[in-house]
């Protein structure tokens, strides 16, 4: 027995560190890190809880087993680096419930799958090897062993002893998590607290392994972890010493009632946070477009291809006539598309590792895009082109403030369940704007779906504008891409039309980003159109335009992102609006009072300005010029981030904001009484 389980616990620790090794090497992790010791120490508990579990049974069946496990293990490796190498994110549990919506996207997936990665079952293959060939009397043995699949009581107790050790070893392991030397001071969040709660999961897979981070993603998914503690908000917010006519007064009499009664620790760490936070002042761009409509277009996979005036002359136009940032980014996470429109109409970071937007689809928050007009006195509404399959719109945008939502079927708008078939935008811009009151103010949000992947099957508008680009060397994957994107310039043209026609032009402002970058296309396809994108982020860029008929074009180089679109739309209408409570920013902020933070912050909680780019997976910093910073300002910045990530996520799940607004409206009345 004692032989038996040292020969198991062997065989099965060296494919297990190896293919951590494999799989560290494909992702251009750190071999050399102290966090490769940490995986090490965590393959050596595997390997004793699967050998003791073998050790129990006929040695035949036993070796099925951890077979079985150790094949699991590889394949969820190969399917985390292909799942990265495709949405820029590791997969958690908590994205499960897209897994029946989004069962197409295996082609896609694979056709980006880059085949080293099928070089992590090689681990796999020798032990199999060795198993089943170099000790081949397991075959043998099959038949002579007893039919019982469990060993005798009285032969258990060197598995117990094997458990014991596995116990000292864990407790080793959690050692490892705060030993000072095994740390990396300018880590975004700390390796003990994301054992804890995996919620940034390229740290979490880096720090821990793909195995390891496997049980601590299911575990954090069925056992939640409250975290009530009070997080270090750093500076004060500073308080004007001369008041101007831009600076912005907020009366936080009835917010500061509301905490004194408030008992809930989640809630009275949030009061404490967004009330500390700076009150941005206005500046020149403040009530530029007040009075005017608007229309919001979150435009489905689109990237700076789109940025093309032979192919997308309505867009160039609109580009380039109109406030244009070159370096904005819209960064993939889970659930890219859901989570990065809630962001754009919120302002909050969703929360990585789920699909915020379905999870949390009952929250209400009167202080998004909608509320925000709602209280200005205009109409809003949402609009979309497809129906709820990936999610639940109709619910959400209620819930978010919208009016009214009008999904494919409301807009009448044929379509087909086919996934690589998606209906016009063309019939969006149409039948939206057929239910828009335009003889009165209106806010819309629409969100375009003809760009969706997939780009290497045949498609009706992925072929329709194929001879466009028939003189060109991309290939038939990205012409494919840039025909879609063609039905969208075109229904661009039509919703300006329809504006000039309803004598609104001139009075509507159109906004538009882009979701995500079209990451259905190969990195060497999009790079063969966009040279150079692949380095950093790049590839995250896409286009982020205001336009308006009767504004002079301006093109900036601030760094940004869609969650600033909230607090820069609310300034250039001159809303009623609380900067505080968007972690976004208003980008057009910097000019006057050089308050706008010039960066973007990932969906892992890197960042990147015009000094460096911050990797958060490896804990390092790339300098692009002479100017570098201290260890101390990386801490600090990092702190920042960290704790908005943190807030936004604690206020999404506790459902902060309704609770904020029906009690800052309690309050409110209670003072309007008295007075």
């Amino acid at each position: 027995m004692k032989s038996k389980l040292i020969k198991n616990y062997i065989s099965l620790l060296l494919p297990l560190f190896l293919l951590e090794v494999f799989f560290r090497g494909f992702e251009n992790m750190a071999i050399l890190d102290w966090a490769v010791f940490r995986i090490f120490i965590g393959c050596n508990i595997f390997a004793l809880i699967i050998s003791s579990i073998t050790c129990l049974m006929r040695e035949s069946i036993g070796r099925i087993f951890s077979s079985i496990i150790l094949f699991i293990a590889t394949i969820y490796a190969i399917l985390q680096a292909g799942f990265e190498n495709f949405l820029g994110v590791y997969i958690s549990i908590g994205t499960s419930s897209q897994l029946g919506a989004v069962k197409e996207y295996i082609q896609d997936y694979f056709a980006s799958f880059n085949p080293n990665f099928w070089w992590m079952l090689a681990p796999f293959i020798l032990y199999i090897l060795y198993k089943f060939f170099v000790e081949p009397k397991v075959f043998v043995s099959y038949f002579k062993e007893q039919k019982s699949l469990f060993m005798k009581r009285k032969n258990r107790r060197n598995a117990i002893i094997a458990i014991l050790g596995t116990i000292i070893l864990y407790l080793f392991y959690y050692q490892t998590l705060s030993i000072p030397f095994m740390q990396n001071e300018l880590q975004l969040e700390s390796t003990k607290s994301l054992f804890k709660n995996p919620n940034n999961l390229n740290i979490s897979v880096n720090q821990f392994g793909t195995s390891m981070f496997g049980i601590l993603d299911v575990k954090s998914n069925f056992i939640k972890q409250e975290d009530n503690a009070l997080l270090e908000f750093g500076d004060e917010q500073e308080k004007p010493s001369e008041i101007t006519d831009y600076t912005r007064i907020i009366d936080d009499t009835a917010w500061e009632l509301l905490q004194k009664e408030t008992t809930n620790a989640n809630y009275k760490t949030l009061n404490n946070y967004f009330m500390s936070r700076n009150i941005t002042d206005k500046n020149e761009y403040t009530g530029l477009f007040e009075g005017k409509n608007l229309i919001v277009i979150m435009l489905e996979s689109v990237n700076e291809i789109f940025i093309n005036p032979e192919y997308y002359p309505t867009f160039y136009k609109m580009y380039t006539e109109g406030f244009s940032w070159e370096n904005n980014y819209s960064p993939r996470n889970s659930c890219a598309t859901g989570n990065n429109e809630m962001s754009g109409m919120v302002s909050l970071f969703s929360i990585n590792r789920i699909c915020t937007a379905n999870q949390y689809k009952n929250n209400k928050y009167d202080e998004s895009i909608f509320g925000l007009f709602n209280k200005a006195g205009y109409t809003t509404s949402s609009y979309h082109n497809y129906d709820e399959t990936y999610y639940f719109r109709s619910t959400i945008h209620k819930n978010m403030g919208s009016s009214a939502f009008y999904g494919v079927k409301d807009l009448k708008i044929n379509y087909t369940t086919e996934y690589k078939e998606w209906p016009s935008d063309i019939l969006l811009m149409e039948r939206a704007m057929e239910h828009i009151d335009t003889t009165q103010p209106f806010m819309a949000w629409m969100t375009s779906v003809t760009s969706h992947q997939p780009y290497y099957v045949s498609s009706e508008y992925g072929d329709k504008y194929l001879d466009l680009f028939k003189n060109t060397e991309y290939s038939t994957g990205t012409k494919r891409y840039m025909s879609k994107l063609k039905e969208l310039d075109l229904a661009l043209a039509k919703l300006l039309e329809i504006l000039e026609e309803k004598n609104v032009l001139e009075d509507t402002v159109i906004v538009m980003f882009g979701d995500h970058y079209p990451y259905g296309l190969k990195d060497k396809d999009v790079e063969s159109v966009l040279p150079n994108v692949l380095e950093r982020n790049n590839i995250e860029q896409t286009p982020f335009v205001i336009y308006n008929s009767e504004i002079k074009g301006q093109h900036f180089t601030e760094y940004t992102s869609y969650l600033n679109i909230v607090p820069t739309i609310a300034n250039l209408f001159n809303l009623d609006y609380d900067p505080r409570l968007y972690v976004g920013e208003d980008i057009l902020s910097g000019d006057y009072a050089n308050s706008y933070k010039n960066r973007v912050v990932f969906a892992d909680g890197s960042w990147e300005n015009e000094i460096g780019y911050y990797n958060s997976t490896t804990g390092k910093i790339n300098y692009f010029g002479e100017k570098q910073y201290t260890n101390e300002e990386i801490i600090k910045y990092n702190k920042e981030i960290s704790n908005m990530i943190k807030m936004s996520n604690l206020a999404i799940t506790s459902n902060y904001f309704k609770y904020l607004s029906e009690g800052l409206e309690r309050y409110k009345n209670t003072e309007e009484d008295m007075n």
